[in-house]
């Protein structure tokens, strides 16, 4: 890559797009990914999963150490939640509105997700009403819309996606939070009736939330906001998104 070409400008093939994937799924349980948990995740030949990592590190995606393993760039971590987000949407669609059999959304998904486009992705989730898990339960990561909560999507729905633009930022839902990290939320995932609810507890665009605690089988976890101490369902952690605070 040249020196004056950011990664974003650089095309991103179908082959690009399922290692960043599968290095975003990998990294839920740890920070940096071992090269050989690629490797058998994707079937794939460890030397090569080597060579197509520096690959990936050379234009900008992943920071690779040989001992340490693989971790992805904010750039790679948006497209790597991109191209997540759109399969998992699509697995929602073809079993709740095609009624697919469970055992081959998955497939099917991986063939379609690397074509479909923006604006397809976001009508997809308006008919489905802005699902927050795949079929599997893993979590659809936030859309990258500059809008602050679902509702605002559904009112700008007129708007085709260039003319509403994206968000650069890399949004992570509450749940994700470290212990003592803070972040400032960003979107909410929701109707309104949702971000009312949300509001009376007060949790609101662009307060700051500090994770207290967070414990894997707890049904609830206890942040911090506008000074006072909240215990909240998993169901809220999960659908509200912060941007980091560095």
């Amino acid at each position: 890559m040249s020196s004056n070409e950011k990664p974003s400008q650089k095309k991103i093939t179908p082959n690009i797009q399922e290692y960043l994937e599968t290095i975003y799924k990998l990294s839920h349980s740890e920070e940096r990914v071992k090269t050989t948990k690629i490797s058998k995740d994707l079937k794939i030949a460890p030397g090569s999963v080597t060579q197509m990592i520096k690959k990936l590190e050379d234009i900008g995606y992943v920071d690779y150490s040989q001992y340490q393993g693989v971790k992805l760039t904010a750039t790679g971590l948006l497209e790597a939640k991109k191209v997540t987000r759109k399969h998992r949407i699509l697995e929602r669609f073809l079993l709740d509105v095609l009624k697919l059999k469970d055992n081959v959304i998955h497939e099917q998904a991986c063939e379609m997700e690397h074509s479909l486009s923006d604006e397809a992705e976001r009508a997809m989730c308006q008919v489905l009403e802005h699902p927050d898990k795949c079929p599997g339960e893993s979590p659809i990561p936030a859309c990258d819309f500059p809008f602050h909560s679902c509702e605002e999507c559904i009112t700008q729905r007129v708007k085709g996606v260039n003319v509403v633009g994206k968000r650069n930022e890399n949004l992570i839902p509450i749940i994700d939070l470290k212990k003592n990290r803070e972040g400032r939320i960003s979107f909410i995932r929701g109707d309104y009736k949702v971000i009312r609810e949300l509001l009376d507890m007060g949790i609101s665009i662009g307060a700051i939330i500090n994770m207290i605690n967070v414990t894997p089988l707890s049904e609830s976890v206890e942040v911090a906001i506008k000074g006072s101490k909240l215990a909240i369902g998993r169901d809220i952690a999960c659908n509200v998104f912060v941007e980091i605070e560095e």
